[in-house]
């Protein structure tokens, strides 16, 4: 593929398809180029000797361009990608709309479109692209009413029309971009690849991006996290209800996965995600324009005692602290206000402050070593002019290594206080809320920055008997086992209890003789999968009784269904639940993401409790460790009420091999271990994987 530099700052653009006709895209495009581009528009159409007054060529190789901007009609813009080609043009993009967005016809045009861009190397955006802008050079090669303003977010957005609303509503409120880029269907170029290529751009301070679907889950990770050591990246995933995964669907041709898997992937990435627009551009504007803080402990300065406590709650629900102040600072609080005023955190500088009082509070405050950043809210009151505080608030900020977000709570007054406050590059909200969640957001960020990321655990294990055990999906009616696949397990090294499947009362009362004390037994059945409710499980059983349950077992399966295909039943050692603590590890595979693995509290709570934490396969320790960390059940495992901890190391070391085992093996598409039995820490296996079930592709198997 080419270089994304030269699509973003090409020297000659041809627009195929250009036309002066009124209302057409193809006039759009050309008008916004010949408006603010710095270098070469070349219109491209037989039937114009020239466009807007600029002379027209017949083909896309007279326009010897850099870039070319499709906007012909669908059915011939295989014949333009392909005179692209031809020419030596290797950057294309393609605003006609009518490919995999339209059904199967369309997505066949797309997957040929593919194919020709592979063929001659182009670096093609789109199609179903608004276009895309580069403001250093005022590159606005997009059909949108407006340019975007200078600055240092570059954007991304799966979406054209949030594109231009986007646009419009930056222009009004001062925010710049280096880049835009309306993704559309991203038939060849995809979010993955302008993540890589602004991680390398020194003019990109933030990478914001509206994204309905993500193409390739595990390049975008990998992609992510070695961009997010240098330049934060935050995203809005539409989606996440089945609904508005539906209508992402249907509206760009995406196949959306699972929200649990775009919330771990991203978080897997280090991209912060928002969850609004407001959220988006909160946390965009203070990442490119703050410094990060040292702590996580929150200063408050404010005239106004209740919006001050409504600032203190939102430091808590923002998993930051209350900053506590040195009697130094303290002192110097109480020498320099009024005895009025309250000189611990929240700082009130009560409502008759003028400005030169918020500037010593401020001061002080920010210079005490615990504090990480700082909030100043303000109320309008006779006493205090907005404009000035507002200056004072950035000759401040700039004498400070420590973030600062302002409050000022008004209307119109604020207008041009904010348009200072921007200008000195702090942000500025009504809310309280708002502007301590924008400081969270960098505390957030640094913490990402800062991490540490280990390679995927591994283990010693016995793939081809796994392989095996996988295979017997072939000799079956249907893709699905359940305990007869311990085995599996087994062959990955995870313990499970002592026992077998048997086809017989007389080979269960062997199998039984050979265990210790009582046994479990239960029905082995692919067609029943809640053995449970239909009495197909005996708990306790003594030898005595083994032969008999067996008969039992077997005749309430045949009652419940009649139809369903019995294996036999399971003999199993009996774990002690009460001296232990039955989780949960899954995995189901993610469209977009692949494996997605899922640990909780199990047994028959997982599904009412839904106490659970995901993450993309494969995992490092301590993400595996993470997520037995995450989950609200987490004292439970960690020795609660007087219990014995259980042995987390061995419920890190199954996640770990499970998430070898799914990664070895694309052709488990679920697998459920429920319960996973955590033990107390002691000589032995310290967690057992009591029952089993998975679904495999055999398609997926290697021959």
């Amino acid at each position: 593929m080419g270089t994304l530099n030269e699509l973003f700052d090409p020297d000659r653009v041809a627009v195929v398809g250009a036309t002066p006709r009124e209302g057409a895209v193809g006039r759009a495009v050309t008008s916004n180029l010949l408006a603010d581009f710095d270098g070469d528009t070349v219109p491209v159409n037989p039937n114009y000797d020239e466009v807007l007054g600029t002379p027209c060529v017949d083909e896309v190789a007279a326009a010897d361009a850099d870039v070319a901007v499709i906007v012909v009609p669908p059915a011939i813009v295989l014949d333009a990608i392909e005179a692209c080609g031809e020419a030596g043009v290797r950057n294309v993009v393609v605003i006609t709309a009518g490919f995999g967005e339209t059904g199967e016809d369309g997505a066949a045009r797309e997957r040929r479109l593919a194919e020709l861009a592979d063929e001659y190397d182009l670096d093609l955006v789109g199609p179903n692209s608004l276009g895309i802008i580069s403001t250093p050079s005022g590159l606005n090669a997009t059909f949108g009413p407006e340019n975007a303003l200078p600055g240092g977010l570059s954007f991304m957005s799966q979406s054209g029309a949030f594109v231009t609303a986007v646009l419009d509503w930056a222009n009004d409120n001062g925010v710049g971009f280096k880049d835009v880029v309306s993704l559309g269907n991203k038939a060849v170029l995809d979010e993955t690849d302008f993540v890589d290529h602004w991680g390398d751009d020194e003019e990109t301070d933030v990478i914001i991006g509206y994204l309905e679907g993500i193409e390739d889950g595990r390049e975008f990770i990998e992609t992510a996290r070695e961009t997010t050591r240098d330049t934060p990246i935050v995203a809005v995933k539409s989606g996440r209800t089945s609904a508005g995964a539906q209508a992402a669907s249907s509206h760009t041709g995406t196949l959306a996965g699972s929200d649990e898997a775009y919330e771990a992937g991203l978080d897997q990435a280090g991209v912060i995600r928002a969850e609004s627009v407001d959220e988006l551009f909160d946390s965009a504007g203070i990442l490119g324009s703050q410094p990060l803080p040292e702590t996580d402990s929150v200063a408050i300065v404010t005239n106004a005692g209740g919006p001050g406590v409504m600032a203190t709650d939102a430091v808590g629900d923002a998993d930051l602290e209350m900053a506590s102040f040195s009697a130094e600072t303290t002192e110097a609080l109480r020498e320099s206000m009024p005895d009025e005023a309250n000189v611990h955190n929240p700082v009130d500088v009560i409502g008759d402050a003028d400005v030169a009082r918020f500037r010593e509070a401020l001061e002080i405050t920010v210079a005490d070593d615990d504090v990480g950043a700082a909030l100043v809210l303000a109320a309008p009151t006779a006493t205090i002019d907005f404009d000035d505080l507002a200056d004072a608030i950035g000759e401040v900020s700039a004498e400070l290594a420590v973030p600062v977000a302002a409050c000022l709570m008004g209307g119109d007054r604020t207008r041009e206080p904010k348009r200072r406050l921007q200008a000195a590059g702090i942000p500025c909200y009504f809310d309280p809320a708002r502007g301590i969640e924008s400081l969270a957001t960098l505390a957030r960020y640094r913490d990402i920055r800062d991490r540490e990321y280990a390679d995927p655990m591994s283990f010693d294990v016995d793939r081809e008997r796994a392989r095996a055990v996988l295979e017997t999906v072939r000799d079956r009616d249907d893709n699905r086992l359940g305990v007869e696949a311990m085995e599996l397990l087994e062959a990955y090294g995870i313990p499970t209890p002592d026992g077998a499947i048997v086809d017989s009362p007389g080979r269960a009362r062997e199998v039984a003789a050979g265990i210790d004390g009582d046994v479990v037994m239960k029905i082995v059945s692919p067609d029943i999968l809640h053995k449970s409710d239909i009495g197909g499980v005996a708990v306790g059983v003594a030898d005595a009784d083994v032969a008999d349950t067996y008969e039992d077992l077997v005749t309430r399966a045949r009652n419940y269904q009649p139809d369903a295909t019995i294996l036999g039943v399971q003999v199993q050692e009996m774990v002690d639940l009460d001296d232990g603590v039955e989780t949960i590890v899954g995995m189901n595979r993610d469209p977009q993401f692949g494996p997605l693995l899922m640990f909780g509290l199990g047994g028959i709570f997982v599904e009412v409790m839904e106490d659970t934490t995901f993450r993309v396969a494969p995992v490092s320790e301590p993400e595996a460790r993470a997520m037995t960390e995450e989950i609200r059940s987490a004292p439970l495992l960690r020795g609660a009420r007087g219990r014995d901890p259980v042995d987390v190391d061995a419920v890190v070391e199954t996640i770990g091999r499970i998430s070898q085992l799914v990664t070895d093996f694309p052709a488990v598409l679920e697998l459920d271990i429920n319960p996973l039995v955590a033990l107390p820490d002691a000589d032995g296996a310290n967690a057992a994987a009591v029952d089993v079930r998975l679904t495999v592709d055999p398609e997926e198997l290697d021959p």
